[in-house]
């Protein structure tokens, strides 16, 4: 239950924080994430990167087939981007390199962090 609300409040921290930074309902582009996965773990390599874009990509069609399926439904879109996320998490883990994974989850569990934060009012 705890590994399901940290993933849901990881996802409403990345919605937030795109649109936030003008990317509206579509969010941050999947390039923007490589960029700043890049940009937060150290020697992602080229090959690594574009192995990533294909998951952040795959991950945006995914996102936008379930946010038309849900129709509105909030419930139902944040279960399908909870499954998603923690799925997308583990490709890009299995991506990285040991000490670049354990920076990912780091980075990851920031994020969840500054999030839970924000939900309770702690800005």
């Amino acid at each position: 239950m705890k590994k399901l609300l940290l993933v849901c409040a990881f996802v409403i921290g990345v919605s937030a924080v795109s649109f936030a930074q003008g990317g509206g309902r579509m969010g941050m582009s999947p390039k923007v994430q490589v960029d700043t996965l890049k940009a937060h773990v150290a020697g992602i390599t080229d090959e690594q990167s574009a192995k990533i874009l294909a998951v952040y990509q795959g991950a945006r069609k995914q996102r936008d087939s379930l946010m038309e399926a849900a129709n509105g439904d909030r419930q139902a879109m944040m279960s399908g981007f909870m499954k998603m996320q923690t799925a997308t998490d583990a490709k890009i883990s299995a991506i990285l390199t040991a000490d670049q994974a354990a920076a990912y989850k780091k980075m990851v569990e920031a994020r969840m962090a500054r999030m839970r934060a924000r939900m309770q009012g702690n800005n």
